[in-house]
């Protein structure tokens, strides 16, 4: 028996349709990420899964026991659904163990593993209002353990958090699946928060999840432009200006229309001499990012887009470009 079940949820939020008619299930420890702009229904799904925000239709079960929506009980939410708003708070006036203490439902040693994993053991005898916005957060995500919840839901853990903190707190997250084999839906626009995390991702757009799938799945064989875009910087190739391209059938692409243009992800081009090449363009423009560069090239009227660790080039040189081998996919 799955842990979750979503079965045909639809739901509105002041008069806007917000969620139409979505349907998943959720194994035991499995992990989920939701992608989407925003708008998309991302949050108001979490919310709807914890018991937070009323359905208009559909039903959420956990445990095969329904989760009753805010306007069925005298308190929101459910007692075995752990949900971690971006709007989330901690009470002043109150050094943090104290707070911790109010909400502990686990035996000592159980919460001072959490407490470790969540990495504020040392920040225990603290007052609320010392403490930095990431410290904060993971104090409230212990707080939310220590309650012993079936279901983690992470509304955008990192959108509020400086590159150090938000680290942090991906470690913490991985850490938590890992040790405590929690279960988790989490919310994210950051592709890097996604792909290396997530045993299944979910794509959204008004209110509907339009592609599901591994990440890895995700990543190389998008449903349209919008996913694409989702997980990354892409290529689309108009393949009537270099018939070269095109497929010689339909079997890697969406069956519904015949496919003009080629998908593929920066790192999947290389450069090789101009003299041994297929594909010939001129450099626009080479960017340096740390670990990678990034290179315009101009060919055949179209710029292609690609990722490398290390380069040769230089702007208005003219060089080849070839593909990275394995099978190829079509929009």
């Amino acid at each position: 028996m799955a842990l979750l079940q979503v079965k045909h949820l639809s739901g509105a939020e002041e008069g806007k349709t917000t969620i139409k008619d979505v349907s998943f299930t959720q194994q035991s420890f499995e992990k989920i990420a939701i992608a989407g702009e925003t708008g998309a229904g991302k949050t108001s799904l979490l919310k709807m899964i914890g018991g937070f925000m009323q359905p208009l239709s559909g039903e959420v079960l956990l445990n095969n026991e329904r989760v009753k929506g805010p306007d069925e009980q005298l308190i929101a939410g459910h007692k075995k659904i752990a949900y971690l708003s971006q709007h989330f708070e901690l009470r002043n006036n109150y050094r943090v163990h104290e707070l911790l203490d109010m909400a502990n439902l686990l035996a000592p040693a159980e919460a001072e593993r959490i407490y470790s994993i969540c990495r504020i053991d040392h920040l225990l005898g603290r007052w609320t209002d010392e403490l930095s916005g990431g410290e904060k957060q993971r104090i409230a995500l212990a707080k939310l353990l220590s309650t012993a919840p079936g279901l983690l839901l992470l509304d955008e853990p990192f959108s509020n958090l400086d590159m150090m903190h938000k680290q942090e707190m991906k470690n913490v997250i991985h850490e938590l699946g890992e040790q405590m084999k929690i279960s988790c839906i989490l919310v994210s626009h950051d592709a890097l928060d996604i792909l290396s995390w997530a045993d299944t991702v979910f794509f959204m757009r008004n209110g509907a999840i339009i592609q599901r799938g591994s990440a890895e799945e995700l990543y190389n064989r998008p449903v349209d432009e919008y996913c694409a875009a989702l997980l990354g910087a892409f290529n689309l190739i108009d393949t009537s200006l270099i018939p070269s391209l095109q497929p010689a059938n339909m079997e890697h692409s969406r069956p519904d229309k015949v496919q003009k243009k080629m998908f593929c992800r920066p790192e999947q081009l290389t450069t090789v001499s101009a003299n041994e090449a297929i594909l010939k363009g001129t450099v626009k423009k080479i960017l340096y990012w740390g670990s990678y560069y990034t290179i315009d090239i101009l060919v055949k009227g179209q710029l292609f887009f690609l990722q490398t660790p290390q380069h040769n080039l230089s702007v208005g040189q003219q060089t080849g470009v070839e593909f990275a081998p394995g099978e190829r996919w079509y929009l």
